[in-house]
């Protein structure tokens, strides 16, 4: 009989990322796509410039993420959408009206990786100044 201990152990084992052939590789690729941070900030509340700690996950319609992540294709949403239907990070509820009200919205697993990607937007925000500034003086250097 496997203890929980375990278990936990086997699976730091077989999900190391650092090995080539770890699934979890898939997964560092998917949530570290711009669109999935964008997407569980959206969903989770906070997709005005500053995010605050009050900020309570909400369903939202296709069309009102569209119109809140400025410059993504409906091809591009589609398919992060069903990426994440699919891991289990976001629900899609068909409601039948007429016509059909489709709403996504944060599930327990994806708002726990909404707080670590929460803080990734967060430090992109505060400091990309500084970013712009070091990409200035390293290109300066290369003329």
């Amino acid at each position: 009989m496997t203890t929980k201990q375990d278990r936990a152990e086997q699976a730091r084992i077989q999900f190391n990322a650092f090995l080539a052939v770890c699934p979890s590789r898939q997964l560092l690729d998917r949530i570290s796509n711009k669109w999935v941070v964008l997407i569980l900030c959206a969903l989770a509340g906070d997709g005005d410039a500053e995010p605050s700690e009050d900020d309570a996950p909400t369903a939202m319609r296709y069309s009102e993420l569209s119109r809140l992540l400025a410059g993504v294709s409906q091809k591009m949403l589609t398919q992060t959408l069903r990426s994440l239907e699919r891991d289990g990070m976001v629900t899609r509820t068909v409601t039948p009206t007429v016509p059909v009200t489709v709403t996504y919205e944060l599930t327990d697993l994806g708002e726990s990786l909404h707080h670590v990607t929460r803080g990734l937007r967060s430090w992109a925000q505060a400091h990309m100044a500084e970013v712009l500034d070091n990409r200035g003086s390293y290109d300066a250097r290369d003329e």
